[in-house]
């Protein structure tokens, strides 16, 4: 799968001009953590190694196994680059010494990693990896499929583990080579059982959540279905390099045709059992749309069901354009590599059959050379009409067949009205050559009917007019009746023609309108962006690319340029178009330009969006101060002016209690102050932190002893703590966040229940769980509560600003942790804290939601 070249440079030798030629990745891609994908990048680093070629180790992650750790020996290891964020030490790649040390190949694991801040020259390993590649260094890395950022919602819904770690799909698709590294569910969950991939305590706890069977195999399709299309990727791109055009079954693909008649139903029906007969198999429904009005007599509501019906059934719809159906048909399934073409029996009748020859499918399975075609029955068969064609008026047959009808016709007409000469009259002769010559018109036009016309005029002057067997005409009436026979026929002739070429402009108008309804169909439904598009641009008119550029290219006779709004301007490349085609065109290029009018008003109101939200803060900050604010320093000033008031002497008793009350209430009143400058300095990116390893004892007392005594009837019960590891955080602000989740749930408690707070440890992070028994929390406000000033079911507003749990979240954020809600069983809501392990950030970064909490969730 190496994409170099006979010839050129290898990587690291330099080209013609002196510049390195970037080096060649290759990426060890696994479905899950401890599946081997280390320990299979140190094994090919030991092989190239034996093999005289300089390898070194940038990095390696081995956590602590064993076997993994063995494969160092013999390798050269480079030593990591020490740097220290909030507190924390930590270890990263040293990008710096790998391009001083400059080796051939240089062995890199967890490419998705992200850097400490201020630890490197990038943010994310995969940058540091593009780096050592553009300096000509060979690079053997290691990713898990989880990682990958196209897969990355689709792995949350699977596992329900939110990866904030991702690595773009097209850095890995640029490797030279991909490497799977399987195994199947049971065998990893072996490996957990017998402690080659956790420790001890956490291996419970994984096989129960994310190493499930089912997650496992989950993950390991994904890998797989990934990995082949990277693979077909790859074949596709080497079919093209060498102008292979024929068809290789290496996965099926199946293509149906539509034409937008009652039977795509059951065709794509069909068509979707025979992909899924093999694992992996593709469906692809075509629509050949033609100027000529292929599409004539048909909906455009059929086909947009039809096109649900594909995209339900996990296919994909495309639209194509071609003069003739089965070659567009061909063509398309040649260039998707399809194995398969599903088209429905003709529609029309055995007569028109006749008379019109072979059909779309007896065509396309002429024309298909390698490829299946299977022709479905349906109860529409045979109850169809034939459509004219634009260039011509009628089909070859038709037109071979035509002037041959006019010669024959007439000369066996003559033979047969020879032998009852005596019976019928001169008008009579005449009239059934007339119907002859209609009858021509219809099947060969206006050409063949004045074939037959000159035929039949002089066969009706030799064998029927006297003198009998001479090309003469003695009697005047007989003059008048050969003429006007010739004008009556040159007219029906001509009223027929016209007929069809009427028939043909209002099929290539309506094929015109349900292509561009199609379209406007599909931008109403949503979804459709520019590329998206300017790809629908291409496939519909046949194009080998479509581009989108600010000024029209100069002139070429394979590039079809048309304005598509103010500056822009929508360029076909290999396409040759006819003006009704061109027409098409306009209107799409009218489409893209006015996608793109949106996508710059959405940019407009992206931008405009934070001025707005800024303002909605400031109301709610002006309302929220004017009554949150305004009430303890009312309490405190009454308090203090009585106490200086001297036209009352108060006890000792009534003025320690006036002292406590303004105590209280200036207490209260910094707490709010300083939540709000608090909540200021996060939007404003200006808090600073100093993270150390803090014990949760160590700040779960102090946060419990500033709660207010206001809740009357809720206690707080806290699990045992002594197991759980120091976490990475600031303790005052840690403090502040847990005293905002127990007080917040204590308000909510219902009276004689407990508050709990509870903590476990796994995959590199503490979670720490505070549940309520309260009312709990719809699915629709879980982001609202976070926002700032919000009060989801208090009723009552001395309870604050409403800045808790925003505060709260941005702080557990700014100590690189999560702060999320989850259903308490039985009834309430469970607020979930989760922070990295103290000086362990890279053990694993899979946190694993679901874990025994305490032994009492």
């Amino acid at each position: 799968m190496s994409d170099a070249r006979p010839g050129e440079p290898r990587s690291g030798e330099l080209s013609k001009v002196g510049v390195p030629r970037p080096g060649e990745l290759k990426v060890y891609l696994g479905a899950a953590p401890g599946v081997g994908k280390t320990y299979r990048m140190l094994a090919e680093g030991r092989r190239r190694a034996a093999r005289g070629i300089d390898v070194v180790v940038g990095f390696a992650e081995c956590h602590g196994r064993p076997l993994t750790e063995a494969k160092l020996a013999g390798l050269e290891v480079l030593p990591r680059a020490p740097c220290s964020y909030r507190g924390g030490e930590f270890n990263e790649l040293d990008v710096e010494a790998v391009l001083a040390r400059r080796p051939k190949v240089v062995l890199v694991d967890e490419l998705a990693h992200t850097n400490v801040p201020g630890g490197g020259r990038n943010a994310k390993r995969w940058q540091d990896v593009e780096a050592l590649l553009a300096a000509g260094i060979d690079v053997v890395t290691a990713v898990n499929v989880q990682h990958l950022e196209s897969l990355n919602d689709v792995v949350e819904k699977i596992t329900r583990v939110p990866q904030r770690e991702t690595v773009p799909d097209e850095v890995v698709r640029r490797a030279q080579q991909i490497e799977l590294v399987d195994m199947p569910p049971q065998a990893l969950r072996r490996r957990m059982a017998h402690g080659n991939i956790y420790k001890p305590e956490k291996i419970d706890a994984a096989l129960a959540n994310y190493f499930r069977t089912g997650n496992l195999t989950a993950l390991r399709q994904l890998a797989l279905l990934w990995l082949a299309d990277r693979v077909d990727e790859a074949l596709q791109a080497y079919r093209s390099e060498h102008g292979i055009g024929g068809v290789w079954e290496t996965r099926e693909r199946v293509v149906v045709g539509l034409t937008g008649g009652p039977e795509g139903d059951t065709l794509i029906r069909r068509a979707a059992r025979i992909a899924d007969r093999s694992a992996g198999g593709d469906l692809l429904a075509v629509h050949v749309a033609r100027s000529d009005g292929l599409a004539a007599g048909t909906s455009h509501a059929s086909l947009a069901r039809q096109r649900r019906l594909a995209e339900d059934l996990g296919g994909s719809y495309h639209s194509v354009v071609g003069d003739h159906v089965p070659t567009a048909l061909v063509e398309f399934a040649r260039a998707e590599n399809a194995t398969q073409l599903v088209l429905g029996t003709s529609r029309r009748g055995r007569i028109e059959r006749f008379l019109t020859g072979s059909g779309i499918g007896e065509t396309t399975v002429a024309l298909s050379d390698g490829i299946d075609v299977h022709m479905v029955t349906h109860e529409r068969a045979g109850g169809g009409r034939l459509l004219p064609s634009r260039r011509r008026t009628l089909p070859t047959v038709r037109l071979i067949a035509g002037p041959i009808a006019g010669l024959v016709l007439p000369i066996l007409l003559t033979l047969l009205l020879a032998t009852a000469r005596s019976t019928l009259s001169l008008t009579s002769d005449a009239l059934l050559f007339l119907l002859t010559v209609v009858g021509v018109a219809c099947i060969g036009g206006v050409l063949s009917a004045v074939i037959a016309s000159v035929t039949a005029s002089l066969l009706l002057n030799y064998w029927f007019i006297p003198p009998i067997g001479h090309f003469s005409l003695n009697d005047p009436n007989n003059v008048l009746a050969v003429g006007v026979f010739a004008v009556v026929a040159a007219i029906v002739a001509a009223v027929v023609d016209r007929s069809l070429r009427l028939s043909r402009r209002s099929a290539r108008a309506t094929a015109e309108a349900e292509t561009m309804s199609s379209l406007a169909g599909s931008i109403v439904r949503g979804g459709q962006t520019i590329p998206v598009l300017l790809e629908r641009t291409r496939e519909t008119f046949g194009a080998q690319d479509v581009e989108l550029v600010e000024r029209p290219p100069d002139g070429d006779g394979d590039v079809v340029s048309v304005p598509a709004g103010p500056g822009s301007h929508l360029v076909l490349h290999g396409a040759q178009l006819h003006s009704s085609e061109r027409r098409v065109l306009a209107a799409f290029a009218a489409h893209v330009g006015a996608a793109v009018e949106r996508a710059r008003l959405a940019d407009a109101a992206a931008e405009v969006e934070p001025v707005k939200a800024a303002d909605r803060m400031r109301t709610a900050l002006l309302r929220a101060v004017g009554h949150d604010l305004r009430t303890p320093l009312a309490a405190s000033w009454a308090a203090v002016s009585s106490l200086r008031g001297s036209d009352v002497d108060f006890s000792p008793q009534d003025r320690d209690e006036l002292l406590a009350t303004a105590d209280e209430s200036l207490a209260r009143l910094n707490r709010l102050v300083e939540n709000l400058l608090d909540m200021s300095r996060l939007q404003a990116g200006a808090l600073t932190l100093k993270l150390r390893a803090t014990a949760l004892e160590e700040v779960l007392g102090p946060a419990l002893d500033t709660l207010p005594t206001d809740a009357p009837g809720v206690a707080v019960e806290v699990g045992d703590l002594e197991e759980i590891p120091a976490v990475l955080a600031d303790p005052p602000l840690l403090e502040r966040v847990i005293a905002n989740l127990v007080g917040n749930a204590a308000r909510h408690a219902p009276p004689q229940t407990k508050v709990q707070v509870f903590a476990s440890a796994l995959a590199g992070r503490v979670e720490v769980r505070v549940v309520d028994r309260g009312p709990g929390l719809p699915p629709t406000d879980r982001d609202r509560v976070f926002e700032p000033f919000q009060r989801l079911g208090d009723t009552d507003n001395t309870t604050g600003l409403g800045l808790g749990l925003a505060l709260s979240r941005g702080l557990t954020e700014a100590m690189d942790g999560t702060l999320r809600p989850e259903d308490t069983p039985g009834g309430g809501l469970t607020m979930v804290l989760s922070l990295p392990f103290a000086g362990t950030a890279d053990l694993l970064p899979l946190p694993l939601p679901g874990a025994a909490l305490g032994g009492t969730q």
